[in-house]
């Protein structure tokens, strides 16, 4: 873990990787670090946003003496679930299927047997970076991106799995589709999927 300077009211908590991104969002959410604003977890990093007359100085050094693992991260067990509906129809499931040694039905009750979080928001708004699903389901990207990729496509690449919150090139492997909204601007938050959030995809029929 290290802590940088980024500017005169943020700090970055470069942590290589982002289960500790999940554990340690967590814990500086829990520990009330007072001067604290805002959170903006990525990939391998936690941005700490002060406000405009937080002692910086102390943010950092209550960030130095925390203590967290991999292990810390996790959904609540008592924590609301968003459960998103998905039709099971994409175009490389069957990639999918062949590519973890699973068969498609087994795909699909892997992708819905697990329980999500999102780990932190990307490439597009309102796009989601989901982590935690089940370890089988760990698939590489396509080796060629599609130029157009449907809004509401559920797709796998990676530990991650996530949903296309409109119409936008990509390279994820596609095993459904969701009519749920990722991004709406006249909703509060706009973006459905905001990290921190639990996830359950369901079955649609």
């Amino acid at each position: 873990m290290n802590v940088l300077a980024y500017g005169d009211r943020a700090l970055l908590v470069e942590l290589g990787g982002t289960g500790l991104v999940v554990a340690w969002t967590d814990a500086v959410g829990r520990a009330g670090i007072p001067g604290v604003e805002d959170l903006v977890p990525a990939a391998e990093t936690l941005l700490v946003v002060c406000g405009e007359h937080a002692d910086v100085g102390a943010v950092r050094q209550r960030l130095s003496g925390l203590e967290v693992s991999e292990a810390d991260a996790g959904p609540a067990e008592d924590g609301e679930v968003l459960e998103i509906p998905v039709t099971y129809d994409g175009p490389d499931l069957a990639d999918v299927a062949r590519l973890t040694g699973l068969a498609e039905r087994e795909v699909v009750e892997a992708h819905t047997g697990s329980t999500w979080r999102v780990a932190f928001g990307g490439f597009a708004p309102g796009f989601g970076y989901l982590v935690g699903g089940d370890p089988r389901l760990e698939v590489p990207r396509r080796d060629e991106s599609r130029t157009r990729v449907p809004a509401g496509a559920v797709g796998l690449a990676g530990t991650f799995s996530g949903v296309y919150p409109r119409e936008s090139p990509g390279g994820w492997q596609l095993i459904g589709t969701t009519t749920a909204p990722m991004w709406d601007i006249d909703r509060d938050p706009p973006a459905l999927l905001v990290p921190g959030a639990v996830v359950r995809f369901t079955e649609r029929s």
